[in-house]
């Protein structure tokens, strides 16, 4: 009897030890776990949804955001101000997940089309808007022809006869300069696809790695990607498209490890169109971190403002109190090129600086990191990026690696 009760004890401290063992596998697992939030412009979503109130978060009075009464924005179409959020998570996979296979690069096939097709008819509505004509009266028939074909095509396809109508309307130069004041109305950066329809259109034609990471979907709900780095496992979280009110869901992230803000420097002389709820551009009175500005008033709401306002918020709510924003001012090649031919002074009035890449990426950097409130318990750290080239992401994302492993010796009392 006694020889039976020993052979049931060692059998329960058999698994008493098999199951601390397990435990403590999901304690290290844990510990080598590390929780990113992706934030940036959500698209088709009310600023007030997302970004709060100032009562309820302790934000600064935004400079960027129009005071008063009407605070919601709806941006419409599609989503030229995107920051690249998406694009980063493409490069996560590209980097650490072995990239994309040919079936899965085909699978973006037509998403790239449908791209191309929403660039050259937001192309052709705003040519009305704006008041430009066809360089061609020819061409008139054409856009009527695109509209048609819109209309009754498979979606994702791309008909003979449609890319025939399609390679006429970019070659003529009312469209061609409609296309140069893309800053004036929505249209996404995948519109870059109308100068390679030759090669996308091509029987045949497989989606490399850089059609990939430029193509545009929208996103909705929350998006996570799973990779590993440096012995440290990493669970992004891409919350863009979230179109639930913002207390539906900021609380699900307390105490993630860290924020990958994205806004694309770009966007400095971008508009996104005001609904009715929306009645004017505020640059005005701000904190004294900000500074003193005027107020002024205009007929569209700049991305650039749209995205200190979300910034704004997202630094200093209660729940990331403490937590290290990694902030990515992308698209800086777009920017580099920008810079050259419309100043700095198009978004913040008050800036007289050389109107150099350097400096004006300099001062907007300033803008965001002046936003945040708890200087002394958080850190923003900034970084210029290019989403869509994978050595400089890849180059970007080492170094976030290195502040989240010395954010994490920190919180152990070790650095």
């Amino acid at each position: 009897m006694g020889s039976g009760a020993s052979a049931e004890d060692k059998e329960m401290a058999k698994r008493s030890k098999e199951l601390e063992k397990k435990l403590q596998e999901d304690a290290d697992k844990e510990a080598k776990t590390v929780k990113l939030l992706l934030l940036g412009r959500v698209e088709g979503t009310s600023l007030q949804g997302v970004a709060g109130h100032r009562e309820d978060t302790g934000t600064i009075p935004c400079p960027y955001l129009a005071q008063g009464p009407h605070r919601e924005l709806h941006p419409l179409g599609m989503g030229a101000g995107e920051s690249g959020k998406s694009t980063i998570v493409k490069q996560m996979k590209i980097i650490h997940q072995d990239g994309y296979s040919p079936e899965e690069c085909m699978e973006f096939k037509a998403i790239i089309y449908g791209n191309i097709l929403q660039s050259i008819l937001a192309i052709i509505r705003a040519m009305s808007t704006l008041g430009i004509d066809y360089a061609e009266s020819g061409r008139a028939d054409d856009g009527r022809q695109l509209f048609n074909l819109a209309d009754s095509i498979e979606e994702g396809t791309m008909p003979p006869e449609l890319v025939d109508c399609i390679k006429k309307l970019w070659k003529d130069g009312g469209v061609q300069a409609c296309f140069d004041r893309a800053a004036e109305y929505q249209l996404n950066d995948s519109a870059a696809y109308l100068n390679q329809l030759d090669r996308i259109t091509a029987p045949g034609y497989l989606p490399n790695e850089q059609d990939v990471l430029r193509s545009r979907v929208k996103t909705t709900g929350i998006i996570e990607t799973k990779f590993s780095v440096k012995d440290l496992n990493f669970r992004m979280f891409d919350v863009g498209g979230q179109r639930s009110e913002r207390k539906k869901w900021i609380h699900c992230f307390e105490g993630v490890t860290c924020i990958i803000f994205c806004g694309a420097l770009s966007a400095y002389d971008m508009v996104l169109v005001e609904d009715d709820e929306v009645v004017g551009l505020g640059l005005g009175n701000g904190s004294a971190a900000m500074g003193e500005r005027s107020w002024v008033t205009a007929p569209m709401w700049n991305r650039m403002h749209e995205s200190l306002h979300l910034f704004n918020s997202i630094c200093n709510h209660k729940f990331f109190a403490a937590t290290s924003i990694i902030l990515f001012l992308n698209k800086k090649d777009l920017f580099e090129e920008k810079i050259k031919k419309v100043h700095l002074s198009i978004c913040f009035p008050d800036y007289d600086g050389p109107n150099t890449f350097e400096d004006a990426g300099n001062y907007i950097k300033t803008q965001f990191l002046d936003l945040n409130m708890r200087k002394d318990v958080k850190e923003i750290y900034s970084h210029m990026t290019c989403a869509t080239d994978t050595q400089n992401v890849k180059f970007v994302f080492d170094a976030v690696t290195d502040v989240i492993i010395k954010e994490n010796l920190k919180d152990c009392g070790l650095f």
